[in-house]
């Protein structure tokens, strides 16, 4: 059975490949702006998102297993997703120093007979810093394409008081012990 990873990030394509089953990816396609249910809660969001990843390239592949994913930060209800710039990463560990946030992974494994859903939230809290050092940590890392704007498998690690998780790879972008269960009972051989 083929196997597609709906996504366009490196980050979840280099987690996927820790399973060492062949594999395909596709962009998705999604306009998450559009498809992101208005007002309502974050868990929901990611979750939408994350099937209608799933599902848009689901199509393209008929008979594949499609895993799509999405991930969010929820501070105290605010949606934070990618900063996309300099200026909209300060912003947003401006918000998230000092505070614990969720940090949100939704992933959905889509196949012929069965589409199952698994939803991770991390609790993280960060240290408190001053502008001048996280505009540093901004610079060294670039985490503009990561939702909180911290890179956990980098340098972003060491912004971080405590970490609550029950997968260290979902606050990477894809929670691989689900993921292996579930290819695992679609007769994927992982390991």
């Amino acid at each position: 059975m083929k196997l597609v990873l709906a996504s366009t990030s490196p980050y979840r394509r280099k987690l996927l490949e820790r399973l060492r089953l062949p594999f395909e990816v596709a962009p998705p396609d999604v306009d998450e702006e559009k498809t992101a249910p208005a007002g309502a809660i974050p868990v929901a969001i990611a979750e939408a998102l994350a099937r209608a990843k799933a599902e848009a390239v689901a199509v393209r592949f008929p008979g594949a297993t499609v895993i799509g994913s999405d991930q969010l930060v929820d501070l105290q209800g605010a949606v934070l997703g990618k900063p996309l710039t300099r200026k909209g990463a300060l912003a947003q560990l401006g918000r998230l120093a000092g505070k614990t946030h969720a940090l949100i992974t939704s992933v959905v494994v889509l196949a012929p007979a069965i589409r199952v859903t698994h939803t991770d939230i991390s609790r993280l809290t960060m240290e408190e810093f001053p502008a001048d050092a996280l505009a540093r940590y901004v610079d060294a890392d670039r985490p503009f394409d990561c939702a909180g704007s911290y890179r956990i498998e980098s340098l972003g690690i060491s912004l971080f008081r405590r970490i609550e998780t029950e997968d260290p790879t979902a606050i990477e972008g894809l929670p691989l012990q689900f993921v292996a269960r579930a290819l695992r009972s679609l007769g994927f051989r992982a390991p």
